[in-house]
């Protein structure tokens, strides 16, 4: 208060100058206070899958491609799909997006945790020993092997069992899950150890279903209910690997094979920044937009909204693609502008009209100072013909007083006018007063 007041009896342009300045030091404090977006930060962390996974392998290519914007990924070796959504949850957990299956969330991760798009179909291969199977009911009372806990590819599976009436452990179901090293599963199949193996590139080594698709041992399980799948389970969607698509000269497979799987969800925390949203999307679109054997060119990635919902951010980017500052910029210089930008702009968005209202209400504010005295005289002027000499006397000193304090009043030059006046005003009342004879 001292400062302000100490501004408003400077003579000339200051004062303006110094309210101007005084409102933009207050704005720009209650900015970084309440609203200020904080740095992006260079660093993110993200939840894969195994080694030797798709979303292993993803993710290195992420980490290629974000390194050449200045931004560090780290990649989280986890066990899967649903390991990613319990470290998404934990607080403890330092991870800021994580690769998600369809159909893996229950209702406290949706509720807290936001997706950024789809950007693969994940499909799910079940190879299996023996005669041809034509329905996956015809698996009931066999030796399974359905993944580790943690992984997409067990979730999926125990569903999709359900569904034909198979749950290993209840009564008088005698299909049992087994685990089988990565390394074994194939020799176990053909030995009759394990009779069938549910696969998905999230979790089990892209090695593996490589050497189990070229291998003439064992059976791709053809999902010919694939329709009705996915009318049962909204989040799957009808695949085919076409005949020939492993190798053509040796025609792998022979006939197309019909397939299931869900979409792979790129999902974050909320809170995650704007400008790492953007550029995540941009890593993603760069990865992902390419033709592969089950997306069209371009299909990914895409902001079709599964379980979670799609964040504001990306929702943004799909529909206006990314931010011009980091589409023109280094990302540290577009972090930079941003940053320095959220300050100036609520700051000229104030000091610009700012420049017109606050001479309207200096003016005011000095000619308020000095038109209270004028009531003082009025007052008075209305007391003195009805006051005796005593009184009188006193209402002489309370003018001398006014006076003094008028005088010791301290005015710009640009209110010289109104001083004066008002000095002026008071010598006259003076004068008239002396000249009012005694009732």
């Amino acid at each position: 208060m001292k400062l302000l007041k100490r501004l408003l009896t400077m003579g000339g342009a200051v004062p303006l100058i110094g309210m101007t300045l005084l409102a933009a030091l207050v704005l720009v404090v209650a900015v970084i206070g309440f609203g200020f977006s904080p740095a992006p930060g260079d660093t993110l962390t993200i939840a894969a899958g195994p080694e030797g996974s798709n979303f292993a392998r993803t993710a290195a290519r992420y980490q290629k491609i974000l390194e050449q914007q200045g931004v560090k990924l780290n990649i989280l070796t986890t066990g899967g799909s649903r390991d990613n959504l319990r470290r998404l949850m934990d607080p403890q957990q330092k991870v800021d997006v994580a690769f998600v299956l369809g159909g893996q969330a229950g209702e406290a991760e949706v509720e807290k945790l936001v997706s950024l798009g789809s950007v693969s179909y994940q499909p799910l291969m079940l190879f299996y020993h023996g005669q041809p199977k034509k329905l996956l009911s015809e698996f009931k009372g066999l030796r399974l092997d359905i993944g580790e806990e943690g992984t997409g590819s067990r979730t999926l599976a125990l569903a999709l069992l359900a569904a034909n009436g198979i749950k290993p452990g209840s009564e008088g179901d005698k299909t049992v899950l087994v685990n089988t090293p990565d390394q074994d599963i194939a020799k176990a199949l053909v030995s009759g150890q394990v009779h069938a193996f549910f696969a998905m590139n999230e979790s089990t080594p892209t090695a593996l279903i490589r050497e189990l698709l070229r291998s003439g041992k064992v059976h791709l399980f053809d999902f010919a209910q694939a329709e009705a799948y996915t009318r049962r389970f909204s989040y799957l969607n009808k695949l085919t690997l076409p005949r020939g698509a492993i190798n053509l000269g040796e025609d792998i497979p022979a006939a197309d094979v019909r397939l299931v799987g869900p979409t792979v969800q790129l999902v974050a925390r909320e809170g995650l920044h704007p400008a790492l949203s953007d550029l995540l999307l941009e890593t993603a679109r760069a990865v992902h937009a390419r033709p592969g054997m089950y997306a069209k060119p371009g299909e990914f990635p895409s902001p079709v909204e599964r379980e979670f919902r799609i964040s504001e951010d990306a929702q943004r980017y799909y529909s206006s693609g990314r931010n011009v500052l980091y589409r023109t910029f280094p990302f540290w210089v577009a972090s930079l502008i941003a940053r320095v930008a959220a300050i100036l702009v609520p700051v000229l968005i104030v000091l610009i009209p700012g420049m017109r209202v606050l001479p309207v209400l200096y003016r005011w504010s000095m000619t308020r100072r000095i038109y209270r005295y004028y009531g003082e005289l009025q007052k008075l002027e209305k007391e003195w013909p009805n006051a005796d000499a005593q009184r009188r006397a006193e209402l002489l000193q309370r003018l001398d007083r006014i006076d003094a304090l008028v005088f010791n009043t301290r005015v710009p030059s640009a209110f010289g006018d109104l001083f004066y006046d008002l000095r002026g005003h008071i010598a006259q009342v003076r004068l008239q007063l002396q000249q009012t004879p005694v009732a």
